[in-house]
């Protein structure tokens, strides 16, 4: 099968009236939890290139890590692979990612005035994942723009980027991140609960809350911007847990927390500002790497994946999940959530009516340039790949890579369709530096002419 689009459950909140317990329901969403987790590892490894981390092995980290876990506990719902880790970043931020991975930014232990502002932060990020709001994020906007199952592409800003946008986003500023005010409300009641739970003042998370805007205002903290007030917390959160059995909340802290807050004290973090220079440096490094080491070997590797079979330089690796679509790539090639040099391939099944390879093709690119409007069309014609029917396009869209000036320089796509016996097209996308493409021929000729379809 060329594609898969599986219909699994994305999870809602909804309050028994009797008890006022939080139950989770589920509802609609295009990803299965297995995909969910390999989305997230995809993106939090690409967070920590990203980002200034401390070590796991920090203090800080290691009580982050037990934090997290007490509150994980008590959570309902799917027991991920959770993960907790601390960005050296000054500003208040934090954020997850589905199947797992959480980070907080230093800057927000720094200005947690108590365990339980931290243990709310915390709660509020773990009953994201729980809820599946980043993967339902994704479902959304894939069906917004063309219902193709596109998955598993570690992508970035050109046209490759735009492929991986229909499936899933990876990275610290993807889809996954852009939450509604409505799940905003629901992780907060579900992040309440979870704190009355585990032991502490669910008001804490209002409390922490109201002080980032009280200090902020309308120009607060990104932790504000990426968590939208739903309009009502704190009489939500009353009235989530008015029917609660009435407890005792401890009046100090753990000594554990006294000691981080102490050591965390004397931490100087990164401001925005040199994260941003951090980044920069970063990707001039790997720039410089890409330029020395892309050069693809003379020898070939077989790839057999579920719909399709290619041979690439043994010197490239395979990222992706075979039965939806993978990106073939050099690793100094692929940086920070982006492909500057490599190849797409993956596929779909075109829409009824929309079922000849030309009608599909067109539809492939208008997505794509609805996606991006930089994506310029220079041309397309008909070929043939080993006998079978297909089209070729060239198109320019800006690269991930910058020149001297910080602008990004022009990027070759060379999209390639497919059309299989039972209609379905497979297609690649073959990706480069306009200035390298030339150089690139030969391997990406080798690579096409390899192809069969299963």
């Amino acid at each position: 099968m060329v594609a898969v689009t599986i219909a699994c459950a994305t999870h809602r909140i909804a309050q028994n009236p009797s008890t006022g317990r939080v139950d989770v329901q589920d509802s609609f969403n295009q990803y299965s939890p297995e995909q969910e987790i390999e989305a997230g590892r995809q993106a939090a490894a690409e967070v920590k290139r990203q980002l200034p981390m401390l070590q796991d092995g920090d203090p800080v980290t290691q009580y982050v890590k037990q934090l997290g876990e007490k509150l994980v506990a008590r959570m309902p719902g799917t027991k991920y692979p959770y993960e907790f880790h601390v960005v050296n970043q000054k500003e208040i931020n934090a954020f997850a990612l589905p199947g797992g991975p959480v980070f907080i930014n230093l800057g927000t232990i720094q200005a947690a005035d108590s365990e339980g502002e931290l243990a709310g932060v915390m709660a509020h990020e773990i009953s994201h994942i729980v809820l599946r709001h980043a993967t339902s994020n994704a479902s959304k906007e894939q069906m917004a723009q063309i219902p193709l199952a596109i998955l598993g592409a570690v992508l970035g800003n050109g046209t490759g980027g735009q492929l991986a946008r229909l499936g899933m986003s990876l990275g610290a500023n993807s889809v996954f991140l852009k939450y509604s005010r409505d799940a905003e409300r629901e992780a907060d009641e579900l992040g309440a609960q979870t704190m009355y739970d585990a032991g502490f003042n669910p008001y804490e998370l209002v409390e922490f809350f109201g002080k980032l805007e009280k200090e902020g205002g309308s120009g607060g903290p990104q932790f504000l911007s990426d968590h939208p007030n739903p309009g009502n917390r704190q009489q939500d959160i009353e009235r989530v847990i008015a029917k609660f059995p009435r407890r005792t909340y401890a009046r100090s802290n753990s000594q554990e927390f006294e000691t981080i807050k102490d050591r965390v004290a004397h931490m100087k973090p990164m401001t925005a500002q040199q994260v941003a220079e951090y980044q920069r440096e970063r990707q001039a490094k790997l720039q410089r790497a890409a330029e020395a080491e892309l050069r693809p070997s003379g020898s070939f590797k077989q790839l057999d994946a579920n719909f399709f079979a290619i041979q690439y330089p043994s010197n490239w690796e395979i990222m992706g999940q075979q039965n939806s679509g993978v990106t073939i790539a050099p690793r100094s090639g692929v940086s920070d959530n982006a492909i500057a040099y490599g190849v797409v391939v993956s596929g779909f099944h075109p829409q009824q009516g929309r079922d000849s390879l030309d009608a599909a093709t067109r539809d492939l690119v208008a997505s794509l340039q609805r996606s991006n409007p930089d994506v310029q069309v220079q041309g397309a014609q008909r070929s043939s790949v080993n006998g079978m029917p297909a089209m070729t396009v060239n198109m320019i869209s800006p690269s991930p890579l910058s020149d001297g000036s910080g602008r990004p320089v022009a990027e070759q796509d060379t999209l390639v369709t497919v059309q299989r016996q039972d209609g379905a097209i497979v297609f690649l996308v073959f990706v480069a530096p306009q200035q390298d493409m030339q150089a690139l021929s030969p391997t990406y000729s080798q690579m096409l002419q390899s192809l069969q379809l299963r």
